[in-house]
């Protein structure tokens, strides 16, 4: 899945440390929304996804801002995508997952605690329409299995006039790790946008962590990962 990065385009490569997102508490748990400006996320960290996943390439019109914060229980996450065009699912089914979600307008994240055996993960997407899928992953077995149910709530929200859409999420924490979250926790994470009409080697794939790969689907890069921490 190349994107519209060209083939001339030189391939990225991974500096370590990879990028680190901290996340800080939040004592009360907030209402779930989409409104950047709303005191929801007026204390949350902020992220940014820009660059395409394999080459060295940035997206500066489709700078995507991702705001996030936890709590006891749940981590919230808010994606705000600058758009020139929607490639959506229609019509929208919220009701279920919605397989084959990455091949419309999609923003991903992929959440992961442990640390040996990084090939065990989940993933979570979410469409501009509210459309979602999650997934618990293990590369290890081939497995992307949908059956899983996470329990995470999700929005989201298309501003046509302003040619914005948003995806707001709260993930249960205990989807992701058996072991109680504090400050000073590290999840490995990575976050996507995938966006653009037409076939795959004319959308644009971005990774807040570009994975740098080729000849393989480049989200699906554990050892490329970045670190999502969690602060006080």
């Amino acid at each position: 899945m190349p994107g519209l990065a060209l083939a001339a385009d030189p391939i990225c490569q991974v500096a370590t440390p990879t990028a680190s997102f901290s996340v800080p508490h939040v004592a009360q748990a907030p209402e779930l929304n989409t409104d950047p400006h709303s005191a929801t996320w007026a204390h949350a960290g902020t992220a940014w996804i820009a660059k395409d996943c394999t080459h060295e390439v940035d997206y500066p019109k489709l700078k995507t801002e991702v705001r996030g914060f936890w709590t006891d229980e749940h981590l919230y996450l808010l994606f705000i995508c600058p758009y020139t065009e929607l490639n959506l699912w229609l019509p929208a089914d919220n009701s279920k997952d919605r397989m084959n979600l990455w091949d419309r307008d999609v923003v991903e994240f992929f959440l992961g605690d442990d640390w040996t055996n990084i090939k065990r993960y989940r993933e979570f997407e979410i469409a501009p329409t509210g459309d979602w899928v999650d997934l618990a992953i293990d590369l290890n077995k081939d497995s992307y299995d949908a059956k899983w149910n996470s329990g995470y709530q999700k929005i989201g929200k298309i501003d046509k006039r302003n040619h914005i859409w948003y995806a707001a999420t709260r993930v249960p924490l205990k989807s992701v790790s058996d072991q109680a979250v504090q400050a000073g926790t590290k999840w490995r994470a990575n976050l996507y946008r995938i966006d653009g009409l037409g076939p795959d080697a004319q959308r644009h794939f971005m990774c807040w962590q570009p994975t740098c790969v080729v000849n393989r689907d480049p989200n699906h890069v554990p050892e490329h990962f970045g670190t999502l921490i969690f602060v006080q």
